[in-house]
């Protein structure tokens, strides 16, 4: 059955009625999951597989009928590698039906059904008994329930419950435990993603509202891959900390607590930022571990096992602290049933209570302004390209972008008037153009359409600034990120292929048609073609009404391409929202950490040969009416 559904559009602002099919929500989230990435992380398996091994081997020792329970089993890897261990029986729980049929599909197709049953329910719903969805408690808990917070998907509440109602007590875990660890650190870089800082204008500091000092800031958690941030980026003020573990193997409570960790300042600074990952023990002894912790925590990095599913996450103390060498202090992290938090204290306040709340945003700029915006706004070249711009601005101006400062500057520099309401002729039409809907370069359009449907009010010889934007390409190889699209096939010596075909289904019903955003900063590639401008935007003139095409060739062994907009503030200054410098002969890029580029993948991993015989040749069509680029790529013999 199919329905209309009104869905805002991010590039005309309209609101678009399309008739969607009712599996379009289950189909989307499965084409832009990270299962892939999952069944690609060689060492999460493998670790895995060895805990999973040596549990059941102890309940065997003790003489007992191995039963296991498998929590969020998705594919029903870990339940296949329990059978293959020696298990009698597992119940694999999933809660997401589409993901549970897939399971369901490999334990057949792998020839586990009379050891596996898949039951779709969550665990909280699962029953235990004759005539229950378990004839038995399990003596085995096998879960990976965990997000890159730990916490954060619910595993506590999880845990809570299943050793109340469906595990035996003194139950087997895997995995055994797992330990959070935490360093607080001064990183100017990573403060900007969490307060506005001052900002130099002609010799006039420009301070933000004290309410946005005084602010604590946004509450969640920001998850990053942390070995892309340089370790010259921040300086470290402590040890890392163990802070706090849990053992899986004991009953669970989902209650918040503190914990705390005492140290000496290593050296004198600002306590701004708290990095933190955290490990998990397969066994009691510790002796089979998993651990996220970043590559530069390595002896060395290149044994570092990437994977995105589980990243890094990075906590903004809830003020800025000076702190001194020597000095005793207290990190505190606290925890409610999905989330942590962490403050900092002098060792002198040993009276350390459960902070019930979390920190949260009193100015709403916080609920605004993304980390990543919050890095834009502070990013001084960026400032200084605009206010260079600015300068020849001295009449009437509308600024249309989302939260921008611009109109301050403009005003600053000398502007009459900056309106938000539309009561005379407006010799300055300005935006970044940033918009908080915006999620691909090219949504940022918007400002083309604004700019159309005000038209009128603009003075014939209005200056548009920027006054175009230009989409590039650029053809890459990643090092790792391929991993989230490629097809596993076999995983730990198991079939999982339906897992491949259902994910493949998905990604055809449409996203595999389109581009996807993606942070490119913290996913390394490499640059196999000089970066092409395939479509121009001329903001000067209205959007047109038929469709602007552009087609060519790209040459070289790639993984897919990545695409980013350029804005000609003026004839001389460019702003890029993508490469932040030139590629270098070896095709190393560096990107802006501030926007996500748009990253267009490949079916396969292998669409060009790289040997001089084959072509990538490009297709894009921008189509008005809807703000869409439609996009195609094939392989061709020169």
């Amino acid at each position: 059955m199919k329905t209309f559904c009104g869905r805002a559009n991010p590039t005309t602002g309209a609101l678009d009625w399309v008739e969607e099919s009712e599996e379009y929500d289950y189909h989307q989230e499965i084409a832009r999951s990270c299962y892939a990435d999952m069944l690609h992380d060689k060492d999460r398996n493998e670790k895995y597989y060895e805990g999973i091994r040596a549990a059941v081997s102890r309940v065997k020792a003790r003489g007992e009928r191995v039963v296991v329970l498998d929590i969020g089993t998705g594919t029903g890897l870990l339940s296949m590698m329990a059978v293959t261990a020696g298990a009698d029986y597992c119940y694999a729980i999933e809660v997401f039906k589409p993901m549970a049929q897939a399971a369901t599909c490999i334990v057949e197709r792998n020839s586990f059904s009379d050891k596996i049953k898949v039951i779709n329910k969550h665990s909280t719903e699962v029953t235990v008994g004759p005539d229950g969805d378990m004839q038995e408690r399990a003596n085995i808990l096998v879960t990976e329930l965990f997000d890159t917070e730990l916490i954060g998907e619910g595993a506590l509440p999880s845990y809570e419950h299943a050793h109340m109602h469906l595990v035996q007590a003194g139950c087997e875990a895997v995995p055994h435990r797992a330990t959070i660890y935490a360093q607080l650190v001064e990183s100017d870089m990573l403060w900007k993603w969490s307060q506005l800082q001052p900002i130099e204008l002609d010799g006039n500091k420009l301070l933000p509202p004290p309410a946005v000092v005084k602010c604590a800031g946004a509450p969640s958690v920001c998850d990053i891959q942390l070995s892309q941030v340089p370790p010259e980026s921040f300086t470290p003020l402590g040890p890392i900390c163990t802070m706090f573990s849990v053992d899986f193997s004991k009953p669970v409570s989902s209650a918040a607590q503190s914990y705390t960790a005492q140290f000496k300042a290593q050296t004198s600074g600002r306590a701004q930022v708290v990095l933190s990952w955290w490990d998990i023990d397969m066994d009691p002894d510790g002796n089979i571990v998993c651990t996220m912790a970043p590559s530069w925590s390595y002896s060395d990095p290149r044994t570092y096992p990437w994977r995105d599913h589980w990243m890094q996450s990075v906590y903004f103390l809830p003020a800025e602290e000076k702190v001194s060498e020597g000095e005793e202090l207290n990190l505190i992290v606290s925890h409610d049933d999905y989330s942590l938090w962490y403050s900092l204290t002098q060792s002198e306040q040993n009276d350390v209570k459960v902070a019930k709340f979390r920190p949260c945003c009193t100015c709403q700029a916080h609920l605004v302004w993304t980390r990543p915006r919050f890095g834009e706004l502070n990013d001084e070249q960026r400032t200084e390209s605009y206010v260079n711009a600015l300068r020849s601005v001295n009449s009437v101006c509308l600024s249309v972008s989302d939260g921008s400062l611009l109109p301050i500057f403009a005003h600053l520099l000398g502007s009459k008037k900056v309106k938000m309401k539309l009561f005379k002729i407006i010799s300055v039409l300005m935006g970044e153009p940033y918009f908080s809907t915006s999620l691909l370069p090219w949504h940022s359009l918007f400002f083309w359409y604004c700019r159309t449907a005000v038209a009128q009010l603009l003075h014939p010889n209005a200056t548009i600034l920027p006054r175009a934007a230009t989409l590039y390409i650029v053809a890459v190889e990643f090092q790792d990120l391929w991993r989230i699209r490629a097809p596993c096939g076999t995983c730990e010596g198991f079939d999982v292929s339906p897992m491949d075909e259902m994910i493949q289904q998905s990604l055809d019903y449409r996203e595999s048609w389109e581009a996807e955003p993606h942070p490119l900063w913290e996913y390394p590639c490499h640059a196999l073609t000089k970066p092409q401008p395939v479509l121009t935007f001329d903001f000067t003139q209205c959007v047109p009404e038929q469709p602007v095409n552009s087609d060519g060739t790209v040459r070289g062994l790639c993984h897919g391409v990545a695409l980013w907009m350029e804005y000609q503030l003026t004839e001389d200054i460019t702003v890029s929202l993508g490469l932040t410098k030139p590629v270098s002969e070896e095709g190393a890029c560096e990107w802006n950490p501030h926007r996500k580029q748009g990253v267009f993948f490949f079916r396969s991993t292998r669409e060009t040969s790289g040997n001089g015989r084959e072509d990538l040749a490009y297709n894009l069509t921008f189509e008005p009416h809807t703000g869409d680029i439609k996009m195609d790529f094939s392989i061709t013999e020169p």
